[in-house]
């Protein structure tokens, strides 16, 4: 398969010392990210788990060189984008885009729909004329499952459910090879969680697209991921193919995060390998 994003050893600190002044060795904080190696392949879900603080956000953005790291390099197709200036970055930014936790917040709530969406066709197709770029969006909403006729509106006018399926819309507009997904459905009810996991399993399909996809949520990546890596304190403490990890997990952390899982009914535990469970996935 195609490598769509590889990381090699990338490591990226923000310490401060005891006095809260950077460059001070002996105070400095542990890093944030500590050797993170991963390969995303074309089609493929990979999902970094792990709880709040472990490095997991910081390893996204280090991937989309929202930041840049202290060591360790970034491929995207191939080509290495570690150390690029903004400006010979820009025009390869297409290539991965994120999706982001809150929906409303990384909306422009003075900034109609059809406006938000087709930020990225101006940025990275500056020759179409305005109409040939509200039909691309309006493609591109209909895909994501809202009417077209929707555009004009603004984000407090739909609900959570609604506006992260603009925000998909919106990285998906420049037709990227792969997403970042930073805990894509954490602020969603449940049943709208299940919707938003379908419709991206259903982009996917259709698009040929990668995913990264960022959680804390176990029950919620076993549902969509491929591989699973669980991030503990800055590095990846086990990794393997989802159902495999699930069936026989080796370290300490990951059984941890196993055991917290909730349970619906008090024989989950011995029947979950026959159970969809909360998240069940339409396979159509």
């Amino acid at each position: 398969m195609t490598a769509i994003v590889e990381a090699e050893g990338l490591r990226k600190s923000f310490g401060r010392s005891r006095f809260g002044l950077r460059g001070d060795a002996a105070g400095a904080a542990p890093p944030a990210v500590d050797g993170i190696s991963l390969t995303l392949h074309e089609g493929e879900t990979v999902a970094l788990v792990g709880e709040s603080g472990c490095g997991k956000s910081t390893t996204a953005r280090l991937i989309l060189r929202l930041l840049t790291p202290d060591a360790g390099r970034i491929f995207w197709r191939g080509e290495e984008v570690t150390r690029l200036s903004a400006r010979r970055l820009r025009p390869l930014r297409r290539r991965v885009q994120m999706v982001f936790q809150d929906p409303f917040a990384s909306l422009n709530p003075r900034m109609t729909i059809e406006g938000s969406v087709a930020e990225g066709l101006r940025v990275h197709h500056p020759g179409l004329g305005r109409a040939q770029r509200r039909a691309r969006v309006a493609e591109m909403l209909q895909a994501c499952g809202l009417d077209a006729d929707c555009m004009g509106r603004y984000p407090h006018q739909f609900s959570g459910g609604q506006r992260q399926r603009i925000g998909i819309a919106r990285a998906l507009i420049v037709r990227p090879d792969a997403l970042v997904l930073d805990e894509p459905v954490s602020a969603l009810d449940v049943s709208v969680q299940a919707q938003i996991l379908n419709l991206l399993r259903a982009l996917q399909r259709q698009y040929g697209l990668a995913y990264l996809f960022i959680s804390h949520d176990l029950a919620v990546v076993r549902h969509i991921a491929d591989r699973i890596l669980v991030m503990r304190a800055g590095r990846i403490v086990e990794e393997g193919e989802t159902d495999a990890l699930f069936a026989r997990p080796a370290h300490p952390y990951t059984r941890t995060l196993l055991a917290a899982m909730p349970i619906l009914h008090p024989d989950q535990r011995e029947t979950e390998q026959s159970t969809d469970g909360p998240f069940a996935i339409a396979s159509s």
